[in-house]
C-alpha cells in the first residue's frame, strides 16, 4: 500500500467512525424525541406512557381578542369600548373610581345607576377575585356624574399590566377628568392600625423597576406622552381637599399620609421582604393601584388614591399571626360607611 492509499484508508476509517457515532447520536435523539411525544416504545417493547395534556387556562385568560396579539390595546379598540358604553347610558362621567377588595359598596351609593357586567363589554377583561363584583357602574354621587369599577384586574390573575389598566384609558375617553383609586393594603408603618386609612402621597413602583410597566411598548400620543413625569402623580391639590374633608369629618385620628408599593402577588410577603420594604420607607403594601396611577397620569388625569389598612404586616418570626383574604374583606365591610361618606364629600368638593 502506498502512502496515498494509506492516508485515504485512514481518512475513510476515521470518517466512518465519526459518521457512525453521529448517526447513532442522531438516532438516539430521534428515539428520545419520539418517546417524549408518546410515539415510541418503552423498555422491553412496552408502549410508552403518553404525557397528559396540559390543563387549560382559566376562561378569563384563555379569552382571545384582537389586543391579545399586541403589547397594548390600540386607541381604536379603547375608543370602541368607550363608544359602546356611552351609547347605552346618559351619564357622562367626570370622575372615575376603582374600588378595591372589600370596598365595592362605594358604588351602592350611586343614584340613577346603569350597570354593565364586564363580560358584556367588548374587549373587557373579567375579574376573578372574591370581593370584586366585576361590573362597571355609571351614576351620580352627590350630584356628580361618576363611573365606578366594582372590581379591578390584577397581574396575578394572569393579565399583563397593560390589560389590567385598559379601563383607565376607557375612563379617559368617557370624559373622566379625576381618577380615584382605592385599595386594601397591609400596614407596615407601626402607627397604622387595622381599619385606618392612608392617603397615598407617593409610591414605589417595584414592578416598574423590573421593566414591567403598563406603558411598555409603542406609545400612542393620543393617550399621552412617551415619557410622562411621575413626580406629582398624586395631585397635591386633591390631597389637600381630602385632608380638609377628613378634618371636617373629625376622623383625623384614623387617617394618615404615606407611601404605597405594589407587589405582584398573589402570595403575601415574607417577614424578610416586609422588613426590606420597611427599611425603604414604605408605609403600606398591596397588589394593585401603582400601574393604574401610572396609566392615569399618562392620560392626563388628576389622580387621588387611598388605602384601607386591612391588616398589620407581620415582621416577627415568633408569632402565629398571618395575613388572610377574609380579614381584608371583613375590614372593608367594617369601614364601608366612613369610606362612602369620605369619597362622596371629596367628590362633591372636587367637581360639585
Amino acid at each position: 500500500m502506498n502512502g496515498t492509499s494509506a492516508t485515504a484508508s485512514a481518512s475513510a476509517h476515521v470518517n466512518g467512525r465519526a459518521n457512525g457515532h453521529l448517526n447513532r447520536k442522531a438516532n438516539g435523539h430521534a428515539h428520545a424525541h419520539a418517546l417524549g411525544e408518546g410515539e415510541g416504545e418503552g423498555q422491553a417493547g412496552a408502549p410508552a406512557r403518553r404525557k397528559a395534556p396540559p390543563s387549560p387556562p382559566p376562561p378569563h385568560v384563555a379569552a382571545h381578542d384582537e389586543a391579545d396579539e399586541q403589547s397594548s390595546y390600540t386607541f381604536e379598540i379603547v375608543d370602541e369600548v368607550a363608544n359602546f358604553l356611552l351609547s347605552r347610558t346618559v351619564v357622562r362621567p367626570t370622575v372615575g373610581i376603582i374600588c378595591g377588595t372589600g370596598l365595592g359598596s362605594l358604588a351602592e351609593k350611586l343614584e340613577d345607576k346603569a350597570i354593565f357586567k364586564y363580560e358584556d363589554i367588548p374587549h373587557f377583561p373579567v375579574s376573578s377575585v372574591e370581593g370584586h363584583a366585576g361590573q362597571l357602574v355609571f351614576g351620580r354621587l352627590e350630584g356628580v356624574s361618576v363611573v365606578c369599577m366594582q372590581g379591578r384586574f390584577h397581574y396575578y390573575e394572569g393579565y399583563p399590566l397593560w390589560k389590567c389598566c385598559m379601563p383607565v384609558r376607557v375612563m379617559k375617553l368617557l370624559g373622566v377628568k379625576y381618577f380615584i383609586a382605592t385599595n386594601a393594603a397591609g400596614g407596615l408603618n407601626e402607627r397604622y392600625k387595622v381599619g385606618d386609612i392612608m392617603i397615598l402621597r407617593d409610591h414605589v413602583n417595584f414592578m416598574g423597576f423590573a421593566g414591567n410597566n403598563p406603558l411598555r411598548g409603542a406609545n400612542d400620543d393620543r393617550f399621552g406622552p412617551r415619557f410622562p413625569p411621575m413626580s406629582k402623580a398624586y395631585d397635591p391639590e386633591l390631597i389637600d381637599v381630602a385632608k380638609s374633608v377628613v378634618k371636617d369629618m373629625n376622623i383625623g385620628d384614623i387617617v394618615h399620609e404615606g407611601v404605597y408599593t405594589c407587589l405582584g402577588g398573589p402570595c403575601y410577603e415574607t417577614q424578610a421582604e416586609l422588613r426590606l420594604l420597611k427599611l425603604l420607607g414604605i408605609d403600606a403594601v398591596g397588589m394593585s393601584t401603582v400601574h393604574e396611577i401610572v396609566t392615569a397620569v399618562h392620560c392626563g388625569l388628576r389622580c387621588f388614591a387611598f388605602s384601607l389598612i386591612s391588616n398589620e404586616c407581620v415582621t416577627e418570626y415568633n408569632t402565629e399571626a398571618e395575613a388572610n383574604h377574609e380579614e381584608v374583606m371583613d375590614t372593608g365591610k367594617m369601614r364601608a360607611p366612613i369610606l362612602q361618606a369620605l369619597v362622596a364629600e371629596f367628590i362633591k368638593r372636587v367637581d360639585g
